[in-house]
Order: C-alpha cells, then structure tokens, then sequence
C-alpha cells in the first residue's frame, strides 16, 4: 500500500545515463551502496543493537541479535533508497546532495525503486520470521511514517523535523522489544531518548544548510525568522526534554534495576556537555558557529550516552 501510494503520486519519467552504466559494475554497485546512505542507517542499526544490548547486555540469543542487526539494516537502506527516489529532483537542485547516485545519474529510477523496494521487503521479512511481530510492526511503522508523512512534509512544514524524530526513534525501540518481546516502559524512555536528541541534531543541520534546504523547497528552517532565534530556542527545549528523558530510569518504576553510578556520573556530564552549546546556539548571535558546535556535540554525545547505559546494565 505504502509503496503503490507513493509510485502513483511521485513518479515522474526522467531520463536515463546508458553511459553510467556502461562505465562498468563497480560504478553500477558503487551508486547502489551510496543510495542506502550507509551512514544513516548504520545509526539505526548502532541504536537498534543497543536497545537490544540494554536489555540483554550478555546477548543470551546471538542468532535473534544477528537477525535484528540484518533485519534492520536492510529496511534502513531500503527506506534511504525510496527517500532518495522520491527526492531526486530536488537534490538535484542542492549542492550537498547533487552528488548522489541519483542526480549523479549513476543509477537510474527504475533501479533504485526496485532496490528500496527489495531492501525493506526483505528487511520486513527477516523481522518477522526470526524475530517477532512487535519488532516488524514497529518497522514497518518506521517505513511509514519517514516516506509517506516525513518525507512529503518537508517540503510543507519545518514541524517535519518532529516526524522524522519519530521514525528515527524508533530503532532503539525495535531493539529493545526483539529483546523484551513487547515494549515497556524502558523501551519507551529510549524511544524517548532518541527523539529528543533528534531535535537539537537536526536544527543545527537545518540552520547551517538553510540556503541549500531553500533552493531544494523545503522548509526545515522557515519559521519566519532569518535570526534563527526561533531555532535556536526550540532547540534548547529540546534539549531540557532529552535531560529529563535521560535521568527517567532512575524516577519510573521499572520491572529492571535502575542504572548503577556509571550512567548517573555520564549522564550528568554529557548532559552539561550538550545544555552548554544548546544555550550558545540560542543566545549567541553569531548563530552559524553555535550550529556548527552544536551538530559536533550531538555526534559525540549519543554513542557515549548509550553505551554508558549499556555498560552500566552489564557491570
């Protein structure tokens, strides 16, 4: 349904480059890897295992853990393959994604649908056979919501950015409930986690690419305000919101232990580490450079606060 939906509404004939392909297989194999934005969806499948991780640090089923890992992977590429698909006009308009395999015209259309297609069929598959159906529909939910709502509305709203925040949410979630067999009130505080962190991540991408997100139509940034306070402010709360997300384990009656002080002392620490930048970038008149510091520390705070926390249940 997903999938005919968006062929009948976004499809557009565009022509070809026989001579992309007449380079040779490795460009043809080359452009099909680049399509899964092997760096996105390595996040998904990092924050899916660590779901997992937090709930069964010791991995007392390897062939579920492995089933997870490749069931997740799979559908992460697919969904960056059918994003781009749908996208490929306008990242041809934008010199940060004018390169991709796409505008490139180092893969036709036709290829890449069939690829993104193939990717999440297969990850779906592998979810629901050896892992359990909590995890296949948390997944399948995560391809629907980031290519049917997520990925239409950015051309529409800069409230996109919370969308994606859902399904980018959401592996952690998969993770925890191929481990737990339902979601808990853990899981939901990761899912949490991950959302929050998603905000202040992301304004400080969509400010510092603001021009190039213009000439692309979306409308990540536009909130009537070329200051970017707006930005700047939303980005803090959330932030407030992600602290509190953060320390909840240790408030919320949990059928698991709370966390022990490792995770306390790293919480505290790394959430000083992001708050600091978070104020900067909504104080700070020279704005570009506070989003500039404020996208850096979000890159170093989420694997070492997920791995303190997975640590921690280990110790």
């Amino acid at each position: 349904m997903i999938v005919s939906r968006i062929v009948r509404q976004q499809y557009r004939p565009v022509e070809s480059s026989p001579t992309a392909f007449e380079a040779g297989k490795s460009v043809n194999f080359n452009g099909l890897y680049e399509l899964t934005k092997p760096r996105l969806s390595l996040l998904s499948v990092f924050t899916a295992s660590l779901g997992f991780l937090v709930h069964d640090p010791l991995i007392p089923d390897l062939g579920l853990f492995i089933a997870l890992t490749l069931g997740t992977a799979l559908a992460a590429g697919g969904a960056a393959t059918l994003n781009q698909w749908i996208e490929r006009k306008e990242d041809a308009l934008m010199a940060r994604t004018a390169t991709r395999p796409l505008p490139a015209k180092l893969v036709t259309p036709e290829v890449a649908l069939s690829f993104g297609i193939m990717l999440s069929t297969l990850g779906l598959l592998t979810l629901w056979v050896w892992t359990n159906p909590w995890a296949t529909l948390l997944t399948f939910a995560t391809l629907l919501i980031y290519l049917a709502i997520y990925t239409p509305l950015k051309k529409k709203s800069p409230i996109a950015i919370e969308v994606g925040a859902v399904a980018g949410a959401l592996p952690p979630l998969i993770g925890w409930v191929v481990a737990a067999g339902s979601p808990t009130t853990y899981g939901l505080i990761l899912f949490g986690i991950l959302f929050a962190w998603q905000l202040p991540h992301f304004m400080a991408i969509a400010w510092n690419h603001r021009k190039d997100y213009s000439k692309g139509g979306f409308r990540f940034h536009n909130f009537n305000d070329p200051l970017g306070s707006k930005m700047g402010l939303k980005s803090f709360l959330y932030s407030i919101v992600l602290t509190a997300f953060v320390f909840a384990p240790y408030f919320v009656e949990l059928n698991q232990s709370a966390p022990g002080y490792l995770y306390l002392a790293c919480s505290c620490l790394l959430s000083l580490y992001l708050l600091v930048p978070a104020l900067k970038f909504l104080v700070n008149e020279e704005r570009d450079k506070s989003a500039r510091k404020l996208f850096i520390v979000t890159i170093i705070y989420l694997p070492l606060l997920l791995a303190s926390l997975v640590i921690d249940r280990y110790l």
